[in-house]
């Protein structure tokens, strides 16, 4: 599976620790995020792209029938 958000954290050159304290979050929900194990409430969605400068489409979309895990 692409991991959408951690390649768009690298590339900003972010650690999750970081992240998480950008959006307001623990580093634990950013790694459950980044695995799928966790369904981040559209909020976070956007937050998370303005801190790696992205769009939701390109971090969150999935096309209708993907059964991405």
């Amino acid at each position: 599976m692409e991991n959408k958000i951690k390649i768009a954290r690298v590339q900003v050159d972010l650690t999750q620790q970081q992240l998480a304290e950008k959006v307001g979050i623990t580093r634990q929900t950013i790694s459950l995020i980044e695995k799928g194990k966790y369904n981040p409430s559209l909020k976070l969605c956007l937050e998370i792209c303005y801190a790696v400068n992205k769009t939701l489409d390109e971090l969150f979309w999935k096309e209708k029938g993907s059964d991405e895990k």
